[in-house]
């Protein structure tokens, strides 16, 4: 208890200008604190990058853009199966379902043929958070987030358009549509990274466990 009875254990006392009151007090309290060391440093750091060509962190939007990363959480795309450009989206409505913003709906229904058949598939970008939740539960890599972050309209019906967010068929058959064009989807590793499942025996393996 003795080292707690002595108070001037280490304090630091602030020695307070008064706060000033005339006007030439004031003015002269703005000069102090403004001319100083660090005003010049400043200056100089501005000069320096104004006569210095070749180092502009300026860009000419929207004619240049800046660079962003392959999986970016951009406007969403939906994507075309490979081998023969039929739409990748089942309308299983995992999508709808995992959706927090509840801004995705979908209506399906069977075709002639008797398979499932998505007539509208209609996101509200005005809603929107780009979670990502719906690329990821997605089980055939029907949407994804692409890189196109410019959805600026009038009109809020263009926020939804099932045809915008469509890979068309003339981009599709001249080869535009890439495999891993944004979030969601398979990353180019990916077959890489899958391993050998113990189940995916080869006829060699059988013989040798039956053996």
């Amino acid at each position: 208890m003795e080292a707690y009875k002595d108070r001037n254990c280490g304090y630091v006392y602030v020695d307070e200008t008064p706060i000033p009151k005339k006007p030439w007090e004031k003015f002269k309290q703005v000069v102090a604190r403004s001319i100083k060391g660090e005003l010049f440093v400043g200056l100089w750091i501005v000069f320096r990058e104004l006569i210095t060509k070749g180092n502009l962190a300026t860009v000419q939007y929207p004619l240049e853009k800046l660079p962003i990363g392959p999986r970016y959480r951009a406007v969403h795309k939906l994507l075309r199966l490979i081998e023969s450009g039929n739409e990748r989206c089942i309308g299983c409505g995992l999508c709808e379902k995992i959706c927090i913003a509840n801004c995705i709906r979908i209506d399906s229904s069977l075709g002639e043929d008797g398979r499932k058949h998505v007539g509208e598939y209609t996101i509200n970008f005005g809603r929107c958070i780009y979670c990502g939740f719906c690329a990821e539960v997605c089980p055939e890599l029907a949407i994804v987030h692409g890189g196109e972050y410019e959805n600026s309209s009038e009109q809020r019906a263009q926020f939804a358009r099932k045809e915008d967010m469509l890979t068309p068929l003339d981009q599709f058959k001249a080869n535009k549509q890439r495999e891993y064009p944004g979030y969601g989807s398979l990353s180019p590793q990916a077959d890489e990274w899958v391993k050998k499942t113990p189940l995916a025996y080869t006829k060699e393996d059988e013989s040798c466990t039956k053996q």
